[in-house]
C-alpha cells in the first residue's frame, strides 16, 4: 500500500524545483534574505495524481503503515499547494514520547479530536520522582520508545528505493520536548509550586531527563543519517543545527528561574547534540535575553507575537543574526510598516 503513494510522490517530485527551494533556504538559513521578509515558495505545483486518503491521528498511533500514510500525505500536500515549505515527515507520536520512558501514563485523545496524546504526571507526587531519580537512565525502548525508534526504521526503510524522495523527503526528529517541558509533564501542575520549595529536585529530574534525551538522540540517529550539513529541517522549516527544543513551560518563570532550571539543561542539549533552534508559545519576552545567549541557539519558532514585546525579541534574535522562523506575517509586516529593520532574519510561511 505505501509503495504506491511513494512512487506517486516520486513521479512529482521535480529536482530543479526542489534544489531551487532548498538553495533558497540555505541562503537565508546561512546568510539573510534579500528581501525584508523570507517567503520561499516552487517556481511550480504539482497536484496529486491519484486520492490520498485522510488518515485519523488515533490510527496512525496504532498502525505502522497508517503512520506512514499519514505523514506522507502532508508531502502530497505540500507539492500540490507550491508552497515554500520542505517536505519533511516525522514519527508524530506527542509530547509523551520521552515521558513515558520513565513510565508516564499515554492520555489518548478521543478518535473525533483527531488530536496528538499527552501524558499524565507520575502518580506518588515527590516521592515518585525521587524514585525516578535514583534509578537514573531508563530503558530506551519503554512506554513509546520502541514504537518510536520502529516507525523511523520503518521510514528509512521506505524511502530508501525511492531516490527522490530519500534526497527530498526529510525525516526529522521526534517530539522530545525540551528539558522543562519533560519535567512538567512528568511533575504535573505542582512543579510551579515545588521549583520553590524543593529546587535541588527539580534539578537532579532534569539532570535525569537531559540524559535520557541526548541518549534517545543518539539512538535516533544510529537509525536515521542526517545530511552532515549543518542544517535540519523541522515542521517544513530549515534551520542550522540538529534539533529543535520546545519550551512552552518557560512563559510560567521569572527570568532567575529560566536562567537557573532552563538554559544550563537546554543549553547543555545544544551543546552535546549540535546546536538548534527553540519553539515556544506564549509570552518570551521576559527570558529572551537568556535563551538567545545560549551557545549554539541558531532559530526561534515562536507562536503569538500578540502577546510579547516584539522589539525586545527583536533586539535578541534578528538584531543579533537569530533567524525567526514560521513568522506571523502579518506580525512582521507590521513591523517593516512601522520601520523595524528586520535584517534579513524573518521567514513567514
Amino acid at each position: 500500500m505505501i509503495e504506491k503513494y511513494l512512487e506517486e510522490i516520486e513521479n512529482r517530485i521535480e529536482p530543479a524545483v526542489e534544489e531551487a527551494l532548498l538553495a533558497q533556504w540555505k541562503e537565508f538559513t546561512f546568510g539573510k534574505s534579500r528581501d525584508p521578509i523570507f517567503r520561499p515558495a516552487r517556481i511550480r505545483k504539482s497536484p496529486p495524481s491519484i486520492a490520498w486518503p485522510d488518515v485519523l491521528v488515533n490510527e496512525a498511533l496504532a498502525d505502522y503503515d497508517r503512520m506512514a500514510l499519514q505523514q506522507f500525505k502532508t508531502c502530497s500536500d505540500t507539492l500540490a499547494g507550491g508552497g515554500g515549505a520542505l517536505m519533511a515527515v516525522r514519527c508524530n507520536y506527542g509530547t509523551s514520547i520521552l515521558p513515558s520512558l520513565f513510565g508516564a501514563e499515554l492520555y489518548v485523545m478521543e478518535l473525533a479530536l483527531n488530536t496528538l496524546p499527552t501524558c499524565r504526571p507520575l502518580p506518588g507526587g515527590a516521592e515518585a520522582l525521587r524514585r525516578l531519580v535514583q534509578q537514573g537512565r531508563p530503558n530506551l525502548t519503554a512506554g513509546q520508545g520502541a514504537q518510536v525508534l520502529e516507525m523511523g526504521r520503518r521510514f528509512a526503510e521506505m524511502m530508501a528505493p525511492f531516490p527522490k524522495v530519500r534526497r527530498y523527503v526529510h525525516l526529522y526528529h521526534p517530539d522530545l520536548q525540551g528539558a522543562m517541558d519533560v519535567c512538567e509533564l512528568l511533575w504535573g501542575s505542582g512543579i510551579f509550586t515545588d521549583i520553590v520549595d524543593e529546587p535541588d529536585l527539580v534539578h537532579d529530574v532534569l539532570r535525569v531527563v537531559v540524559d535520557a534525551y541526548v541518549a534517545f538522540m543518539r539512538k535516533w540517529d544510529e537509525i536515521v543519517k542526517q545530511p552532515g550539513e549543518g542544517w535540519a529541517v523541522h515542521w517544513g522549516m530549515m534551520h542550522r543545527g540538529r534539533i529543535m527544543l520546545r519550551e512552552d513551560s518557560a512563559m510560567n518563570l521569572s527570568p532567575a528561574m529560566y536562567a537557573e532550571f532552563i538554559h544550563p539543561y537546554d543549553g547543555q542539549l545544544l551543546a552535546e547534540l549540535g546546536g538548534g533552534a527553540l519553539h515556544f508559545c506564549g509570552r518570551g519576552d521576559h527570558y529572551i535575553d537568556k535563551a538567545c545567549a545560549m551557545e549554539g541557539l541558531y532559530a526561534i519558532a515562536m507562536s503569538q507575537p500578540e502577546l510579547n514585546d516584539m522589539e525586545a525579541i527583536y533586539r535578541q534574535t534578528v538584531d543579533r543574526g537569530i533567524k525567526l522562523i514560521g513568522f506571523s506575517s502579518a506580525a512582521a509586516e507590521e513591523s517593516v510598516r512601522r520601520g523595524r529593520d528586520l535584517r534579513g532574519h524573518v521567514q513567514c510561511g
